[in-house]
């Protein structure tokens, strides 16, 4: 049993349900939200659905066997810095973990492409953007947050993708979670020694940006501000108080609470952008994902 355990350690299971968030949003963006439940007939449209299923299913071998590798990159530094982490603590073998992870990113292309070709091309190039962030990008000061972004871009169009038209359409949207996850990124730089101030005030910044183009977005397609307020307000209530902390005591184990607050808070982004396209009910359907996030979040390490 503790064998499997530190398998699923290597996933961050925490991680992939704000992944999944990613999917449903795209989901909702692209309208199969209102495809799927008709508010005139109630009922479920089997094929869309399916669909839905499917990139739910590939999201989740995307982002676990992304997240895996990073830890098969890491092993030589996390046994000095991270000695408890599975591979180190000699409770997954370093080529057991990448056979792992090799196969989670197959089961998520081989997963999309049972919605299309398109699908499965956004699932390949997430996956390939991974091991590249893994390898090589997050040891770039710079191109590593726009690294982590892309992946996180894709992985939204990858939700749009149930609507192959809709990807070219709302493209930009993607630039949301990039930014976002760019600025997770930064602030992650100090969560080892600290003092990283410069990172984590530009993480702030960032994070003021999104939630001020999110609300833009709200009142302007669709006309649904007031419905996407309240998740705003609570996203902001999750990130900036430990962000501030860290800003000003700069130690590790803040950063790290700050790192973990943003994270989790991607499914409240998402459940966000929800509201925006589809309103406040498909919303809080994804923001469903949130208790599980946290639960999780308690069992199993995040960052």
């Amino acid at each position: 049993m503790s064998n499997i355990k530190a398998y699923l350690q290597l996933t961050r299971p925490a991680n992939i349900i704000t992944a999944i968030a990613d999917i449903w949003a795209g989901f909702a963006i692209a309208g199969g939200s209102l495809l799927v439940f008709s508010k005139l007939t109630s009922v479920v449209s089997p094929p869309m659905f399916q669909d839905l299923l499917w990139l739910t299913l590939a999201t989740i071998g995307l982002y676990g066997g992304g997240v895996a590798f990073n830890d098969v990159f890491d092993a030589k530094l996390d046994a000095r810095e991270r000695p408890e982490r599975p591979i180190p603590s000699g409770r997954v073998s370093k080529n057991n973990a990448a056979w792992m992870a090799f196969m989670l990113l197959l089961m998520g292309v081989i997963a999309a492409w049972q919605v299309g070709y398109l699908s499965a091309l956004i699932a390949l190039t997430v996956a390939l953007l991974a091991v590249i962030y893994d390898y090589w990008g997050k040891h770039q000061f710079i191109l590593g947050p726009i690294n982590m972004g892309l992946c996180r871009a894709g992985n939204l169009l990858l939700g749009i993708s149930v609507v192959p038209l809709m990807v070219s359409k709302y493209a930009l949207i993607g630039l949301i979670p990039l930014v976002f996850v760019a600025a997770i990124t930064m602030i992650s730089r100090g969560e080892v020694h600290g003092k990283n101030k410069k990172a984590l005030i530009g993480g702030f910044g960032l994070y003021v940006l999104i939630l001020t183009v999110v609300l833009i977005l709200a009142f302007t397609v669709g006309n649904k501000g007031w419905q996407v307020l309240p998740f705003l307000i609570l996203m902001s209530s999750m990130i900036f108080p430990p962000l501030v902390k860290a800003i000003r005591l700069q130690k590790p184990q803040l950063i790290g609470k700050a790192v973990k607050a943003g994270v989790i808070s991607l499914i409240i982004l998402n459940a966000s952008l929800s509201a925006v396209f589809a309103g406040w009910k498909f919303g809080l359907v994804v923001m469903l994902l949130l208790p599980i996030s946290l639960w999780l979040a308690k069992k199993f390490a995040v960052t």
